[in-house]
């Protein structure tokens, strides 16, 4: 369990974390942490599902899920005089949710209802594919919300085995953050779990899994709309690549991170070519990608992979400016310490940090390693990861490869 006593905050967050997420399952198990998500909620032995959202209501509190591909959280955030109710219906829920079939059923219409939801977003559905491209035939690839073949084919057993053998104490970690008290939080604690777990809720870091082995690939898929849409990735390290993690921010925020950003200067406020065009970084254990993406008119996609590889090549052969890094750091560290205002940011920063790195990170300490980010640095990451093969993903108004357009083809490497 960690805790942070915010001064002057009258609220309470509280997250129950899983080290759990869609890397841990199988090809059958695929979408099982997501669904196991929904499906808890439901009922537990003291609670259905009406009283645990009654019981949230009627503090003005908040409740809810979600899960990623390497985690899973259940939080709660209320007044902090409601906090021992939050512990108790957070760990109610993720640790005795019953899965009874009857439920099963019911919310596997609402999963694939979700799954309809994402593929009417090009964006969404593009990172799902994007993913699929990056990390193929290794677990990273999967969607978080399974497929409709998954979730039609998901049965009890399947649902109640991912919960047995991955909701352990020793890959959860309870995070409090807000008007608390370290030892009043662990009473209650204590009290919550005196019955739903056998032994301490402290996580560790866990072995670094293996890595993809495989190239990235290139996805092209009709899509009927008004735009194309756009994202092209290289691969870059996961978390054990500790020493390039700030490079990387700095980097991610010169190329696409911002308004003042390369690309989106180049490709929307000097030629506009497109409205959406921005940089991101993922990283996972063993993984990582740094990915562009923009959305055009079909005509104009030539034109976009364009300054898109201009860009591209610009940073891996000439680094970045002192003015750009100095942009870039003010940037991080503003978005850095406005974050923290908020006591569920808190939170997951201490969950998080707990969890997979087996210790939060001060903010102190990450204000500091970005000061100590250099051009030169950010320079030689950009040279190493943006010489490497890239993968990416395109949508609209093509069958495949070869009908993109020239500029498109040789930026994804096609």
């Amino acid at each position: 369990m960690v805790t942070e006593h915010v001064p002057g905050s009258r609220s309470a967050a509280v997250g129950l974390w899983v080290g759990a997420g869609a890397r841990d399952e199988t090809a059958l198990q695929a979408g099982a942490a997501h669904f196991l998500e929904h499906v808890l909620f439901k009922r537990t032995p003291t609670r259905t599902a009406a009283q645990i959202a009654e019981q949230v209501d009627a503090v003005g509190g908040e409740l809810n899920a979600f899960t990623t591909k390497e985690y899973t959280c259940f939080y709660a955030h209320v007044l902090d005089r409601d906090a021992r109710l939050a512990v108790d219906v957070v760990t109610d829920v993720a640790l005795r949710g019953l899965c009874r079939a009857d439920d099963i059923e019911l919310e596997r219409q609402v999963v694939l209802e979700e799954i309809a939801m994402r593929d009417e977003d090009p964006e969404d559905l593009l990172a799902d594919l994007l993913d699929e491209a990056m990390f193929t035939g290794h677990a990273l690839s999967r969607p978080v919300i399974g497929t409709p073949e998954s979730v039609t084919a998901m049965n009890r057993r399947r649902i109640t085995g991912f919960h047995r053998r991955r909701y352990r104490p020793e890959k959860m970690v309870l995070a409090v953050a807000g008007n608390v008290d370290h030892d009043t939080v662990l009473r209650a604690v204590t009290e919550a779990l005196a019955d739903r777990t056998d032994g301490p809720t402290t996580g560790a870091a866990a072995p670094a899994p293996p890595r993809p082995r495989r190239r990235p690939g290139v996805i092209v898929r009709d899509h009927d709309g008004e735009q194309a849409h756009l994202s092209v990735a290289v691969r870059t390290p996961g978390r054990a690549g500790e020493a390039d993690r700030w490079p990387l921010a700095v980097l991610n925020h010169v190329l696409g991170g911002g308004l003042s950003s390369r690309l989106f200067q180049r490709v929307r406020e000097d030629r506009g070519l497109a409205y959406s065009v921005y940089s991101a970084v993922d990283t996972y254990t063993e993984a990582g990608a740094l990915s562009v993406y923009a959305g055009c008119q079909p005509g104009n996609l030539g034109a976009v992979a364009d300054q898109v590889s201009a860009v591209l090549d610009e940073i891996a052969t000439g680094g970045i400016t002192e003015t750009e890094l100095a942009r870039a750091r003010g940037g991080l560290r503003g978005a850095m310490v406005l974050g923290m205002e908020d006591t569920s940011a808190r939170m997951n920063r201490l969950g998080v940090g707990q969890l997979l790195s087996g210790r939060p990170r001060s903010l102190d300490e990450a204000l500091g390693a970005i000061d100590a980010v250099t051009a030169e640095d950010v320079g030689a990451l950009a040279t190493r990861l943006l010489a490497g093969p890239r993968g990416g993903v395109v949508l609209g108004p093509y069958d495949g490869p070869a009908a993109l357009p020239g500029p498109a083809r040789r930026l994804l490497g096609r």
